[in-house]
């Protein structure tokens, strides 16, 4: 198993966009061995401790192998639909691991 943590970033008033691109790309994720664990909206009360900008979102998701979450990053499907993602997002960090 592969973990992938992402925190993102939205533009400005781009929300609904965001929301939009993820309807279509996390029902993709089951497809390639893959599972969202979580997907959360921190807030400025729920943050203990920080050095970085809070994100909009932070998505933690796995998958049975590297190949797998390769495969989701080139499903045409998804692909699509980056237009929307590229529009939204400011910035995101993508964070790999496994479990120890």
């Amino acid at each position: 198993m592969i973990y992938i943590t992402q925190l993102i970033y939205i533009k400005q008033g781009q929300e609904d966009v965001f929301d939009q691109f993820e309807a279509v790309a996390i029902p993709i994720i089951s497809k390639y061995n893959g599972r969202l664990l979580f997907r959360i909206r921190p807030s400025k009360g729920t943050i203990i401790e920080g050095d970085i900008e809070s994100p909009y979102e932070v998505h933690l998701t796995e998958f049975e192998s590297e190949m797998d979450f390769q495969n989701f990053m080139k499903d045409e499907e998804r692909k699509q639909f980056l237009h929307m993602k590229e529009k939204s997002i400011e910035s995101s960090f993508l964070y790999k691991g496994e479990k120890i």
